[in-house]
């Protein structure tokens, strides 16, 4: 009779695991065909919209603070859609806004998006950072096991241009790390990412166009040196699992 009763209470719960994986399944299958829409529908007119930079400048002046609560709106929009391009938004801003003002938009809505996903991901788990990294691929990065050095590897990998943070952002909500610290890391290591790209357009926005060719070059090389770390660490991650 105990084993009948303890029979049909693991039935009744692997029928629930497989209830609540299957309302997961289809809630990550909406997520990923909305962020492909998103980013049809709306990241990419977004991206068209700001590199007319002429343009878009004379939308700014025309439009006070409604231009950069849209624009904050558009950064949050960029991190949480993270197949829509930053670097467009970036250079926008510093050429419409001016480089202090223009990264200081930025961060704000780096911020608030990385906050949501963050918290998006925490509570939706694994299947959510799938939509856009394999599952071999997220764990790979043995990095993000390690409590000890978690905090310090992320900061690193966000402080240097070129590694792909909005695709990391999503792996953070399945680690250990506080979301407090992770906004302040957040917060901090993107910012010279960003003051490199609002720079160039604050250059491009005065005609200083010998700086913004330079610091265009130099961001490019710091950009690949810096994806080249992130796929050191990816691959010396995978090696160290297959041992």
């Amino acid at each position: 009779m105990a084993l009948d009763i303890k029979s049909k209470e693991n039935q009744i719960k692997d029928h629930s695991d497989r209830r609540k994986k299957m309302i997961s399944a289809v809630a990550m299958l909406i997520f990923g065909v909305l962020s492909v829409l998103i980013l049809i529908l709306v990241g990419k007119p977004m991206i068209a919209f700001v590199s007319e930079l002429p343009q878009y400048r004379e939308w700014v002046d025309n439009n006070g603070l409604i231009s950069r609560l849209v624009f904050v709106g558009m950064m949050t929009l960029q991190i949480i859609v993270a197949f829509i391009p930053g670097e467009p938004l970036e250079i926008a801003a510093g050429y419409a806004f001016g480089f202090w003002e223009g990264s200081l938009l930025c961060l704000v809505g780096a911020v608030i998006g990385s906050a949501i996903v963050f918290l998006f991901v925490r509570h939706i788990g694994m299947r959510a950072v799938e939509v856009f990294v394999s599952r071999e691929k997220i764990q790979s990065l043995k990095f993000l096991k390690n409590t000890k050095k978690l905090n310090s590897v992320v900061f690193l990998l966000f402080l240097i241009p070129g590694t792909p943070k909005d695709i990391m952002t999503y792996f953070m909500g399945m680690t250990k790390m506080k979301f407090s610290t992770w906004l302040l890391i957040t917060g901090i290591a993107r910012i010279p990412s960003v003051i490199t790209s609002t720079m160039c357009g604050d250059a491009l926005g005065i005609e200083n166009y010998t700086v913004a060719i330079w610091v265009f070059g130099l961001t490019a090389v710091i950009s690949l040196m810096g994806l080249l770390s992130y796929k050191k660490i990816s691959y010396v991650g995978k090696k160290q699992n297959e041992e």
